[in-house]
């Protein structure tokens, strides 16, 4: 099955954690030499962000890859103020899921709600959001699906419009929320270290 298989590499990948400004970070060092950090809010448990990264093809470690949480941002931006760089008024794509939901949030669309459609596209695996004043399209895919191989559903996808932002949600199908909850109590018998302590203790 699937969802054990997923499970099964999580648990075989080789793990540190840190506990460091209210987050529990977790790192994995999967066997195919692909790297994963995963930030959980140490108080509610949620998932704050997940990076991935694998090596280039000169072996050295490529750049991290933001699957969940604020994308990164340019530092050249910062250094360089005359250097030409996006505008801040483009409309931003980023993954904020809770606990029960994937949900992405897209800022800068100040288009009124009834102008969006949102679709699932089962054989392609992604879904998709249109407007009907052909300003934005956007397909995007569910990870987290795709390692479990569950089908999209489109009655778990739903939308709302606020504060010129979109925000999708796509409920959590039970099979992620109980592996989920297993991965979770796996990874709280994992010590971790306290950031400026020298002494590792679980938390």
């Amino acid at each position: 099955m699937a969802v054990a298989s997923w499970l099964e590499r999580l648990r075989a990948a080789s793990k540190t954690a840190l506990v460091q400004d209210g987050k529990r970070k977790i790192h994995y060092l999967f066997e195919d030499g692909k790297e994963m950090v995963e930030e959980y809010d140490v108080k509610t448990g949620q998932l704050v962000s997940r990076k991935w990264r694998e090596k280039n093809t000169l072996g050295g470690s490529g750049k991290w890859q933001v699957e969940v949480g604020e994308p990164a941002s340019p530092l050249l931006g910062a250094l360089e103020p005359e250097l030409i760089k996006e505008s801040s008024s483009n409309p931003v794509f980023m993954r904020k899921d809770t606990l029960t939901s994937f949900q992405w949030r897209i800022r800068n669309l100040p288009y009124p709600k009834e102008v969006y459609s949102i679709s699932v596209e089962k054989e392609q695996r992604c879904c998709v959001i249109r407007t009907t004043n052909k300003k934005y399209y956007k397909k995007f895919s569910i990870p987290d699906l795709d390692r479990y191989q569950l089908p999209l559903d489109a009655a778990a996808l739903s939308f709302a419009h606020a504060n010129n932002t979109l925000i999708i949600t796509y409920q959590k199908p039970k099979e992620i929320l109980a592996a989920e909850e297993q991965l979770q109590k796996e990874l709280k018998k994992i010590k971790a270290a306290n950031s400026g302590d020298g002494d590792c203790k679980t938390q």
